[in-house]
């Protein structure tokens, strides 16, 4: 089992949605994050838009979910392939191993449990 962190553009969650739609993926946590790294940041207009400044901090939306060992790779692919501009402003993927997963309600197990 594999957990995927996927740090994109906020404007890009309804497509990443999609994506994990088609994969039949049956669900995911979002949350909207602040950070930096090699984007570039434009100038914002504060005040009554008379000061523009850069902000130290760039705004983010964070993914995360659980697939299935055979699913990660399928997933990682489109999202590569459709959310990809070039950009080093188009985010990262980062994937982990989940070595045991438990369903409280039910009281699966592993991947049955997703």
């Amino acid at each position: 089992m594999k957990r995927l962190d996927v740090i994109i553009p906020q404007e890009r969650l309804a497509e990443v949605n999609e994506i994990l739609h088609r994969h039949k993926v049956g669900g995911m946590s979002f949350y909207d994050i602040k950070g930096r790294g090699r984007a570039k940041r434009e100038p914002v207009s504060v005040g009554r838009g008379v000061m523009r400044y850069v902000p130290e901090f760039g705004f983010r939306t964070k993914i995360e979910l659980l697939v299935s060992d055979a699913l990660a790779p399928k997933i990682i692919k489109d999202l590569l392939k459709e959310i990809s501009t070039g950009s080093a402003s188009d985010g990262k993927i980062f994937v982990y191993d989940v070595v045991e997963a438990y369903d409280i309600g039910s009281k699966e197990e592993g991947d049955a449990a997703l």
